[in-house]
């Protein structure tokens, strides 16, 4: 038998369904809770103005009004409430909008009891792992995002938002802005931070041995399976699932991992049964999922059940007042503490470099700079070695000059140094374009009739390009 909640835990369960509102009661009964029911929004909020609750659970269509006002309700009375939502079988939309609200989670009709128990010993202990994770806020192992620009405050204050729900998790951004970051600072901060945080990456893993090692396999269940052994969703149990380049799986794990999400459910190869798996899921990629669905590469069903909130890491480039703390901070990080410090010139080289690899590019450039600094104690900018390719856009970005602006020379007239400069511009446009102008134009921001005039001007005919 299943251990037992405590019985000062009080539930408020709202729904205008007599029937299902007394299955809920006796379910929640039985798991030592104190029910309060309530059949309609007006009792509801009634039974929140007299009672504390350690959870809400309340259908989406009430005779009065709906889930969204007593989640508004909660919103505004100041309540640190979890709350889930019962939804009609198959409405992702009002499930959707439930979760943006603030729900943690949602159910849908008809209730799976065995859900619903998972559900209730999961949010239950929200309270209590709140105040430990309080008491250990100031713990130095905890991951924590570096910077101190609006962008970065902004990514703060939502991970923080985000942190404290149950709701899946969609991170987007560059390769090397620090998603997987994100996914673990979403798992220390939120209820689950006690929990296993498991990351897992998808494109690493050879299509053949996916679904093993995502649902385990029973003993026997194909050659070499000399025991039982439990996948990914089951070493998550109780914590946190990252999905790592989620894009990369293929089609045919994409249909397994929706059902294993909608119905917290799995099963492992050569087992005839399911079992029941709470773990909250976090996915990451590099790539533009949306595109990917239009193309048909992903599936678009689960592509809602992953994107149901989405947070965005920012590129190096986009948040330059940033990268001297976040610089010196991988510095300390790489060489155990030890006095070393980056000089006035090595910064300034680092805030102009583009860094089409982000934070991980960073590291690199530094672990390579402490090695080979002829002086270890202060790194100077012939230390980072930083070069630029020949793309003129490349180096305006690492230098703060026009895109191919070459040397200036005081016997150089200057229509025609900006010819040239413009010329070789769009030379270079219309070369990764393929000699496709409405592309170019695009890739430049400026309008077609614009760049068809500047390549008149310039003498730019069809056989030059």
């Amino acid at each position: 038998m299943a251990k037992k909640l405590e019985a000062t835990s009080r539930v408020l369960v709202i729904d205008d369904e007599p029937d299902l509102l007394t299955l809920m009661q006796l379910t929640l009964t039985k798991l030592g809770l104190e029910v309060v029911t309530a059949d309609s929004r007006h009792s509801a909020l009634d039974a929140l103005d007299r009672h504390t609750f350690a959870l809400c659970l309340t259908d989406m269509q009430l005779g009065d009004g709906t889930g969204l006002d007593v989640l508004a309700a909660i919103a505004d009375r100041g309540l640190d409430l979890p709350c889930a939502v019962i939804t009609a079988f198959g409405n992702a939309d009002n499930a959707v909008a439930a979760l943006k609200a603030g729900a943690f989670d949602y159910l849908a009709k008809p209730v799976s009891l065995d859900q619903l128990r998972t559900l209730v010993k999961s949010a239950i202990k929200l309270p209590e792992k709140r105040s430990a994770l309080a008491s250990n806020a100031s713990a130095s192992s905890a991951p924590t995002l570096v910077g101190e620009s609006a962008t970065i405050d902004a990514l703060r204050l939502l991970i923080g938002k985000l942190a404290n729900t149950l709701t899946p998790v969609h991170v987007c951004g560059e390769s090397g802005t620090g998603k997987e970051l994100a996914a673990r600072i979403l798992h220390a901060s939120g209820p689950r931070a006690a929990g296993p945080f498991v990351a897992v990456n998808c494109g690493a893993i050879p299509e053949n041995l996916m679904e093993s090692e995502f649902f385990g396999y029973r003993k026997g269940a194909f050659t070499g399976a000399e025991s039982d052994r439990d996948g990914f969703f089951q070493a998550a149990s109780n914590g946190t699932l990252f999905l790592d380049e989620v894009a990369d799986l293929p089609l045919a794990l994409q249909v397994k991992l929706l059902r294993a999400i909608q119905e917290k459910k799995v099963r492992k190869v050569g087992n005839t049964v399911e079992d029941a798996i709470d773990v909250r899921i976090v996915s990451a990629t590099h790539k533009n999922l949306s595109a990917l669905v239009q193309s048909g590469h992903f599936r678009q069903d689960l592509f809602y059940r992953l994107n149901v909130l989405q947070v965005t890491m920012p590129a190096l480039r986009e948040i330059p007042t940033d990268i001297p703390v976040i610089a010196s901070r991988t510095l300390a990080r790489i060489t155990g503490g030890a006095p070393t410090t980056l000089s006035s010139g090595a910064l300034i080289a680092l805030a102009r470099y583009p860094f089409p690899g982000n934070v991980r590019e960073l590291e690199n450039v530094l672990e390579r700079a402490v090695a080979l600094a002829e002086n270890p104690s202060k790194i100077e900018a012939a230390d980072l070695r930083l070069t630029v390719d020949d793309n003129p856009v490349t180096q305006a970005a690492a230098t703060g000059t026009p895109a191919g602006a070459g040397t200036l020379s005081g016997r150089t007239p200057l229509q025609d140094f900006l010819d040239r400069s413009e010329r070789e511009t769009l030379e270079l446009a219309l070369a990764q374009t393929r000699g496709n102008r409405t592309q170019a134009a695009k890739l430049l921001g400026i309008t077609f009739r614009s760049m068809r005039y500047r390549l008149e001007r310039l003498g730019m005919e069809p056989d030059e390009l």
